[in-house]
């Protein structure tokens, strides 16, 4: 349970896994851009042996700078702060390119694949490793494929099932029911051994689902930073953001079916989000929407209004 001192009090631990959980590798590239800015040390690993069929998440292999070739296997590694609850204090000539913050010490990371198998032994070594680091809430990041469109603001949810922490931050409870990816799986057994947890989910367009998606990654760390209190450089996600749209505008313009469902999808949008719109007009706008597309869900996790659902990671 959250003490007295709130959620925000501790050592955080940031989560996002590669897989079903991160349409448009966006929550594994939130965690890699805090890796890169932290300064952050490898705490723990699994044994990838254990917990990857490596017909499924292949090793890949790659050449280093000096030449030399290596392979890397799928894995789930634990970072923590190398002056655990000491705010990094940056150089002058990169004051802008480090996370700060009163929580900037107290941030610990773990980013990895999501496991093929034995979910529940990976879950009690993960949450070993949690509890010998002290971690006292976890935030875990997430990005699902949904009926949105690209030239408006990614759409964010945050829940958490622990009641203290939606007091304290004003947020949802998920009611969502259905197949769940590791983070849920994590999530609930570390309520059950006493740390909090919420969750922030991002909801990327599904007709681009190939590529990354920077303006994702961008929206999750607006949100994270909002939550955790510390201030995150940008670096090249703004500009980069930006060109992805830019890229999208591009195919559309040449795809009249892709441009007038875009067009669609905005209408949607726009209607929900303007102020003049009341919850009962709303609802009956998409009773209309859903029938026109035949199906809310249309195959893909997420809401056709835009909303992102709960827990609905992506069926990549």
């Amino acid at each position: 349970m959250t003490n007295g001192n709130g959620f925000l009090s501790g050592r955080l631990l940031v989560v996002a896994f590669e897989g079903w959980n991160d349409a448009g590798e966006a929550a594994t590239g939130a965690v890699s851009t805090l890796k890169d800015l932290l300064g952050v040390t490898q705490i723990a690993e699994v044994d990838p042996e254990l917990y990857f069929d490596y017909q499924f998440n292949r090793p890949t292999i790659s050449t280093n700078d000096e030449g030399g070739r290596s392979i890397e296997w799928p894995d789930a590694v634990m970072y923590g702060p190398i002056a655990p609850g000491v705010e990094p204090v940056p150089l002058a000539e990169d004051a802008e390119l480090a996370v700060s913050g009163t929580n900037a010490g107290n941030i610990y990371l773990l980013l990895g694949t999501e496991p093929s198998r034995s979910w529940k032994s990976f879950t009690a070594e993960i949450l070993d490793s949690a509890l010998a680091a002290d971690i006292s809430g976890v935030v875990f990041l997430g990005a699902m494929l949904a009926d949105v469109p690209h030239t408006r603001p990614i759409s964010i949810f945050v829940s958490s099932d622990n009641p203290e922490v939606r007091k304290e931050l004003h947020i949802e409870r998920s009611n969502y029911e259905g197949p769940i990816g590791i983070l849920s799986v994590l999530a609930e057994a570390a309520e059950k051994v006493g740390i909090p947890t919420l969750s922030i989910w991002a909801s990327v367009p599904h007709y681009v689902h190939n590529a990354p998606s920077p303006k994702a990654v961008l929206a999750l760390i607006d949100k994270l930073e909002e939550i955790i209190d510390v201030v995150i450089p940008r670096g090249d996600l703004v500009s980069d953001a930006a060109e992805w749209e830019r890229g999208i505008d591009a195919l559309a313009a040449d795809d009249d079916e892709m441009a007038a469902y875009i067009a669609q999808l905005e209408q949607a949008r726009d209607t929900v989000d303007s102020p003049e719109a009341s919850g009962e007009a709303i609802a009956q706008e998409f009773e209309q929407y859903l029938r026109k597309r035949g199906d809310g869900r249309d195959g893909r996790d997420g809401w056709a209004d835009g909303r992102p659902g709960p827990e609905g990671p992506p069926r990549a």
